[in-house]
């Protein structure tokens, strides 16, 4: 194995940096490494097989100043992470806190095309799954489509490719499925991502004829036809099942996979049995409302008469699981990352709420406080997790999640890191986002509320008044700990506000600034440290946070102690007064990217919502604006950046979609938002467009990605 160290430190005139490494049989070495003159020393060292087996290898640095050492390093020493890599880069931080070990962890990149720079960044692509478009496909993007689309990265000189949430969302029976961020299971993948014809192909002649001419129109369609899609897929899968099943589950190699997955994929499974026999996904419809053990025995035993049924789900997620696990062996033979994206929630009525009812809270919903996006803030329909209950048992479900994770991706976007430190949390019976409420956070009792100068009374400020809005209130009792209470978040707005005495209203503005700015932030930090280091040191895959939002002031320095990039959207910035930020500031543990799946795309953005600023000074959406835009990113100190692929498009004119409105994929004011996005080009055709292709190439040369 080739490694790649990298380490951010500023030395003095005449010190130099050194790599010491220890390694299993005790012997030490120590290299000097070099420097960029920008403050990142490096140095690169070459592991043989043997050595990686006879146990750890560890290391630390050192200063020298005329051939003396002057400093080491403090607290425990690094350690190179177990991989499968041919080629890793190791991204460090000097440990050093008063002479006390802290918290450390080192990013460790896999599978990395080298391309020799001192400090290693590297370009990708975001789509999601659902997006991607073919010859082949059956009017959705397939597993299989992302080797296509790992060619193009690996033609382009990318490193990377990042998609939405592939778990199985199947709910409904209706277009609501489309929804990735509602999974029925956070372990199953999607069965509308299969690739039907990789599986095998049915011998029903009349079937096969009606199934190729439902592809052709469903694949010609601008956008995804989500019911239509999900009927065919279905029926194809049922006849595939009905031929292939029996050997398949007696197969070497399912037998394989069931051993290492029945834990989850048997209620899987059975929830998916009971959801098709009761015609709902509300498991408190059911007479099974309460999972336990004995159902499993009860249902899942090879030769009752439910069996046959309940294992063609088993033989959809083998080859599921195959198809996705052999799309990231082959992008990581090219050199392409395979970035994931673990949703903060699930569904309520979830296989994963069934089976575990007591790690949820499931009387309230998780959602965002309000922003520009959505001044009412928002609701998201999955309830809150039960923190307390999950930390019994060293938080294993949400380990296992992450480990099943690493499977199929090398790294993985956190969805709504901030609410590991705390989530917007709506009690059911309000309506609106505003009355939702951080947990968990230090609230109020009615006597602090008056020392702190507010004639606090329940019945007037937390009720309110009849036949006025549920949102005019101004202070929210909490659920899970009656007799305390929220300021409800901005309640300056309200008519109960108005009506105060000056005095009230500003003692009132305080205590709401203070809870939402500084009381909670050392408590909010020691909570997303109580969770995120175990589910952190799962697995070796990269980590992203999604920190957009209402930031805590502690958020940046527990991402920086568990090394967590960051991520940085120009239209979202992060410092106060500014509308839109400069790339160039941005700091290297970060991805930098135009626009999310949360927001319309660059085009639309520059021509319709940027507001004026002295960082993009374009009006027009033109070729020549957006690629400007791009370079920017590229040229950004960000060790990623990634471009949703509409916004690589609009560097060309040939290329670019006709109206850039079609391409947004997601609107998160819209409750009923329909994901149905789908690229106006096959990635075929843009495989072909070679002049485009090595045009980004050039750039990420260019740019040292």
């Amino acid at each position: 194995m080739h490694i790649h160290f990298q380490i951010e430190y500023i030395t003095r005139w005449g010190e130099n940096l050194f790599l010491c490494l220890n390694m299993p049989d005790g012997t030490q070495s120590c290299l000097g490494m070099e420097n960029n003159g920008q403050g990142t020393w490096f140095a690169d060292y070459d592991v043989d097989d043997d050595e990686m087996a006879a146990g750890d290898i560890t290391y630390s640095y050192m200063v020298q100043t005329d051939g003396s050492i002057s400093r080491r390093e403090e607290g425990s020493l690094h350690s190179i992470p177990f991989t499968k890599a041919t080629r890793l880069v190791l991204s460090d931080r000097w440990k050093e806190v008063d002479g006390q070990s802290i918290e450390q962890r080192t990013i460790a990149i896999p599978y990395v095309r080298s391309n020799n720079r001192p400090r290693w960044k590297g370009a990708g692509t975001a789509i999601p799954v659902f997006s991607l478009r073919s010859d082949r496909d059956f009017g959705i993007g397939q597993f299989t489509d992302l080797k296509l689309l790992v060619d193009w990265a690996a033609a382009t000189g990318q490193s990377i490719i990042q998609t939405l949430p592939v778990n199985d969302t199947a709910m409904t029976g209706t277009w609501r499925d489309s929804y990735p961020y509602s999974a029925n299971s956070s372990f199953a993948l999607n069965p509308i991502y299969a690739d039907l014809e990789l599986i095998g192909i049915p011998s029903d002649k009349k079937f096969l004829s009606y199934a190729e001419k439902e592809r052709k129109a469903l694949n010609a369609l601008p956008a995804i036809d989500y019911e239509r899609v999900s009927r065919l897929k279905n029926d194809y899968l049922n006849h595939l099942y009905t031929e292939l099943g029996e050997k398949c589950l007696h197969s070497r190699e399912f037998k394989r996979f069931f051993a290492a997955n029945h834990h989850w994929l048997e209620p899987y499974a059975l929830y998916c049995y009971l959801r098709d026999k009761y015609g709902t996904a509300d498991f408190h419809k059911w007479k099974e409302s309460e999972y336990s053990p004995a159902l499993i025995k009860k249902y899942c035993t090879p030769g009752n008469d439910r069996y046959r049924e309940i294992s063609k789900h088993y033989f959809i997620q083998f080859h599921l699981d195959r198809q996705l696990g052999d799309v990231k062996k082959y992008a990581n033979r090219k050199g392409i990352l395979l970035k994931g994206d673990i949703p903060i929630g699930v569904n309520r009525h979830s296989c994963d709420v069934w089976i575990h009812p007591e790690l949820f809270h499931t009387d309230c919903q998780a959602g965002a406080p309000p922003d520009a996006f959505a001044v009412d803030g928002q609701k998201w329909g999955m309830p809150t997790y039960n923190w307390e209950n999950m930390a019994r048992d060293g938080y294993s479900w949400f380990v296992d999640r992450f480990r099943k994770m690493a499977d199929y991706f090398d790294a993985y976007r956190i969805d709504h890191l901030l609410g590991f430190f705390r989530i917007w949390e709506v009690p059911l019976q309000y309506h609106s986002g505003l009355m939702g409420r951080f947990n968990p956070a230090l609230t109020y009792t009615p006597q602090e509320l008056w020392d702190l100068g507010f004639p606090f009374n329940p019945a007037l400020h937390a009720v309110a008044p009849a036949g006025t809005p549920e949102t005019n209130v101004l202070f929210l009792e909490d659920t899970h700990r009656p007799g305390t209470y929220h300021p409800r978040i901005n309640a300056s707005d309200t008519d109960i506000f108005r009506q105060l005495p000056e005095n009230e209203q500003n003692a009132f503005r305080s205590i709401h600034d203070d809870y939402y700015y500084r009381r909670n932030n050392s408590f909010w930090c020691d909570s997303a440290m109580s969770k995120l280091p175990a589910l952190i040191e799962a697995t070796d895959m990269l980590v992203c946070g999604e920190d957009l939002g209402m930031i805590p002031a502690c958020v940046p320095e527990v991402m920086d102690r568990l090394r967590i990039l960051s991520l940085e959207v120009q239209r979202m910035p992060k410092n106060m007064g500014v509308s839109v930020s400069d790339p160039a500031t941005y700091p290297y543990m970060s991805v930098c990217t135009t626009s999310t799946h949360d927001m319309s795309v660059l085009r639309t953005w520059i021509e319709q919502e940027m507001e004026p600023n002295h960082v993009i000074t374009a009006k027009m959406a033109t070729t020549t604006a957006c690629t400007s835009v791009i370079s920017a990113h590229l040229a950004s100190p960000s060790i990623l950046a990634i471009f949703p692929l509409q916004d690589w498009l609009s560097m060309s004119s040939s290329l670019r979609a006709k109206n850039p409105r079609s391409e947004r994929i997601n609107v998160p004011a819209d409750p009923d938002n329909y994901w149905r996005y789908r690229m106006h080009l096959t990635i075929e055709k843009l495989l072909k467009a070679r002049k485009f292709n090595d045009e980004i190439h050039q750039m990420l040369y260019l740019s040292g990605r």
